[in-house]
Parts: C-alpha cells; structure tokens; sequence
C-alpha cells in the first residue's frame, strides 16, 4: 500500500502546472542547423537569440511547435524516414516517429488548435501520391491517414477555422535518390482539407505553368501565400509567388521585370506578416519582398539564405554561414553571427505550427 507522504506527493505533482513554452525562454522559432559535424534544432528569439539547442541525429528540415506544451516535433529533410519529439526544456527525445511502411516523411507537419493532433506530410513511396498522416498528439501513436488531394506534398498550414491548405507540389520522386519522375506530366495544387480530412477545395495554375511546383505557405488571414519552384525551362522567368484564398482563383504575383531571374527559378522558404510577404533563394542569394498585396517592393542579395519568417516589423532571415538577419524593404542588417549553419525554414512557434 502506498504511504501517505507519496499519496500527497503524487497529489501535489499532479496539481503543479505543467511546464509550457515560458520554461525555455518563450521561444518566437525554432530552426534547424549545423554546428560542425553535428545537426541540431534551436528557439530563437524575435531578436535572433539561440534560446536553447537540441542535438538531431541527422539533417533536419522544418518543425512543427506543440501550441500549449515546449515540445518541438522535428522532421528529417524529405524523403524522410524519422521525425523527432523534443522535450525542449530537458532535451529528452520524447517519441521517435517512423512512417508506416511504403511511407516517407517529406519535411513538414503541423499540429490542430488544441495541440491534440499532429498531421505530418507524407507521400506513398512509390509513386509520390501523397498522404497527410495523422497522430495523438500527446502519445503521438499513428491514427490514421488522409489523401492529401495530389502529388508529393510538402507544406501545410492550419487556418483559423480549422481546415488545413496542403501545398502538393505535384513532382512523383525515385524514393532511394530522389529523382524526379515526371517533369513533364506534373501538375501540382494547392488543397483545402476539413478537419476531417474531406476535400473542401483546389485550385492549380494555368497549363502553361503545370511545372511551377507550389512547395511552401504562409497564412494570410482567411488564405495563404505560396511560393514555388520552376521546374521548366530556366531561361523563361515565371513568377515565384501566388495568394490563394479558398472560394477564388490564385493571383500570382510577379516581380519587377528586372529582377526575374534574381531567384534562379526557386523559392525556398516564405513568410507573410504586418510588413508584407518574403520569400527567399539560398539558389539565387536573394531574398524578394511584397507588400500584403502581392505587389513587388524590393530584393535584397544575401548568399545562401533562405529561413525567413516575419515580424512585427520586417523580416528575420537565416543563411548557411550562421547569420540571423532583419529584413525590410529599406535593406538588411545583421542581428547576430556565429550561429549554426542555418537550414531552410523559421518555424513560428505558435499558430502556423
């Protein structure tokens, strides 16, 4: 029989609060890197400070953040076979996630409101169909699937109302090398799930545009900004950017013509907030600014950047060399140095997961 004095002690843990975001610093993102030989996840403040640090066991790519708990869920680069659950005060690997067989991560994943589920990217093996797997989002056992509506999703985003946008980036890849199977048949779209997993909407690009991958998105209210990756003839420029909103035909959103080929044709991470839309290309060295229309305002030369993800005002943006920096259309500037070898994306810790 168990004594009194652990009786109250389990009593007394049970009514401590449990520990939330506050216990690492409050976080505003989180990001992976490369220090050395060694892959790690980081918080960073608004400030660009390194909050905390976990180890990975291998190249990360983005990361889902639990809305209520300092648990960080982060993904192995696409294809991908492991995504980890990080307590993020002690750094204790929590769960360890594998796909169901003839399955694959592919970099991204995004909890519901409550924090209760967590839908991760995924594609079929062979062929590329894609599918949005489903987990507890406290034992994180697999509950389940849903068809993602096309091919090789990437990115995903929850919008208020609950229903998530998938950005199916409509390539069919080899998944031991990854080559791309189907350039010339590709046909991606963008995807409105319910929170059941029906589908509420799609939309995809004019014909003319079937080999502009739509691969990542940012919310903008009641829609999102997406950005894309060229998969047809370099020399011929096409815009990068898209606004979606659910119900309407996507609006692309061109640069100034002088600056279309400043991207190379990819964009590798977007971000849209209260100073407008950015979008990067660590291919280009150049990260590209709108304001919330999607009108072109300026771009700026940074080699190998791409994480970016917005702020009150303007833009924090990480680069390959270690560098986190604030963005404006006026320019850029340096907010610290000496950090990891920065990976693709910013994830904000909060709604956009």
């Amino acid at each position: 029989m168990a004594s009194r004095r652990a009786f109250l002690a389990g009593l007394a843990a049970a009514a401590m609060p449990k520990p939330g975001w506050a216990a690492v610093g409050n976080p505003a993102f989180l990001a992976a890197g490369k220090t050395g030989e060694a892959y790690e996840i980081c918080g960073l403040s608004e400030a660009g400070e390194i909050l905390f640090r976990q180890p990975l066991p291998a190249r990360g790519h983005a990361a889902a953040a639990h809305p209520l708990r300092p648990e960080a869920v982060a993904f192995a680069r696409r294809p991908g076979t492991f995504a980890l659950v990080l307590d993020c005060v002690t750094g204790a690997v929590r769960h360890r996630l594998t796909p169901p067989e003839g399955r694959q991560f592919n970099g991204h994943g995004a909890f519901s409101a409550d924090g209760s589920l967590l839908m991760t990217s995924e594609v079929v093996a062979e062929g590329s169909a894609g599918r949005i797997g489903l987990w507890n989002g406290r034992t994180y056992a697999r509950l389940g699937e849903w068809d993602s509506g096309g091919i090789g999703p990437h990115d995903m985003k929850r919008l208020p109302t609950g229903a998530l946008v998938v950005a199916n980036g409509g390539i069919a890849t080899d998944p031991g090398d990854r080559s791309k199977l189907n350039i010339d048949t590709m046909r991606p779209n963008l995807t409105l799930l319910s929170s059941d997993g029906d589908v509420l909407d799609q939309a995809e690009l004019d014909a003319e545009l079937h080999q502009n991958s739509i691969r990542h998105l940012a919310l903008t209210g009641d829609g999102v900004a997406f950005a894309m990756q060229w998969e047809g003839d370099a020399a011929e420029p096409v815009p990068l950017l898209g606004l979606w909103t659910p119900g309407r035909a996507p609006v692309l959103c061109p640069p100034a013509e002088a600056e279309m080929f400043a991207m190379k044709g990819y964009a590798g991470s977007i971000a849209a907030g209260p100073a407008g839309i950015g979008i990067t290309s660590p291919k280009g060295g150049a990260v590209m600014l709108f304001d919330t229309a999607g009108a072109y305002l300026a771009t700026h030369r940074r080699a190998d950047v791409c994480g970016l993800a917005a702020l009150d005002s303007g833009f924090l943006a990480s680069d390959g060399g270690g560098a986190l920096l604030w963005v404006t259309a006026a320019g850029m500037e340096p907010l610290t140095t000496g950090g990891p070898q920065w990976d693709n994306h910013v994830v904000p810790v909060g709604m956009a997961g």
